[in-house]
């Protein structure tokens, strides 16, 4: 139950900072001036219930680290193994990112001027942290140094697409109000421009980073190498959905009348795709990647 409990809260965090992130960047980069009120009070919840979620699963994540590394349940609520847990190289990391998480929810609740940009900002620190932990974390030196940039490449570019589709499904709603189609539009074309950085980053920093970690002799045996491949197999299928968004239905919105429809549905389901490449990264990453697990 307990390591179970851990993944639970590895895919909490990690979802919790991607819609952060990707909600933070549309309502502060990519919205026009005037839709960014209406975007902002349209997205308030979801970045508001990210920022919340994403500092109770940083302290509860380190209770279950603790609980990993002690005698199970009992050690969850130890101090004294808490302070074991920091002392580690896990640990030193993640004390970090406990103290960015409270002062992201500090920012939230006192709503300083440039409150989206202050969230984006440790959104994105929050991020690049978690590339000190885990399998980017396994190599010394200017390799190691290397692998965790390549890695914090990988996490921002990914929270960059797929935080960004709610905001993206939003803009497609309002792009419905004759009042606010043109902002929504611009806020919507400025998304897909942009993204296909993301979709280019995310595709080359996984694949160095699955070399990095595996070499080029892959475990196909590995049950970890098999949730690996599930995962590029889902993310590939992104990949098609936003391409054949962007290049197929989009130039047909004003010709074809099925094609907003199918446009919102393919969006929705590229959500769940990303949702289900959360969890699978969330339930491998904790594995070594060439034990085979029965």
């Amino acid at each position: 139950m307990l390591p179970g409990f851990y993944i639970a809260l590895r895919f909490i965090h990690f979802t919790a900072l991607m819609v952060l992130l990707g909600s933070t960047i549309s309502c502060s980069l990519l919205a026009p001036q005037a839709f960014k009120p209406v975007l902002i009070r349209r997205l308030k919840w979801q970045w508001q219930s990210a920022v919340w979620m994403t500092a109770l699963s940083a302290i509860l994540l380190l209770c279950a680290q603790a609980g990993m590394m002690g005698s199970g349940w009992r050690d969850v609520i130890n101090p004294q193994i808490w302070l074991a847990v920091l002392g580690t190289s896990f640990g030193s990391i993640w004390l970090w990112q406990i103290l960015l998480s409270v002062v992201t929810l500090f920012v939230l609740l006192l709503k300083p001027r440039p409150l989206q940009s202050m969230l984006l900002i440790l959104a994105a620190a929050q991020l690049i942290l978690l590339a000190g932990v885990g399998h980017a974390a396994m190599r010394e030196g200017i390799a190691g140094g290397l692998q965790r940039i390549n890695h914090a490449v990988h996490l921002l570019s990914a929270g960059w697409w797929a935080g960004g589709l709610l905001p993206l499904l939003m803009c497609m709603r309002m792009a419905q109000k004759p009042r606010w189609r043109g902002c929504a539009i611009t806020a919507m074309m400025r998304f897909s421009r942009y993204g296909h950085l993301a979709v280019a980053a995310v595709i080359l920093s996984g694949l160095i980073n699955s070399l990095m970690i595996l070499g080029w002799s892959l475990p196909l045996q590995s049950n970890y190498m098999r949730f690996l491949l599930v995962k590029v197999a889902f993310v590939a299928v992104m990949v098609i959905i936003a391409m054949y968004n962007r290049y197929f239905l989009v130039p047909r919105f004003n010709r074809m009348p099925t094609a907003t429809k199918q446009f919102i549905q393919l969006t929705w389901l590229e959500v769940i795709l990303s949702v289900v490449v959360l969890l699978a990264v969330s339930i491998f990453a904790t594995w070594e990647p060439y034990r085979r697990r029965y």
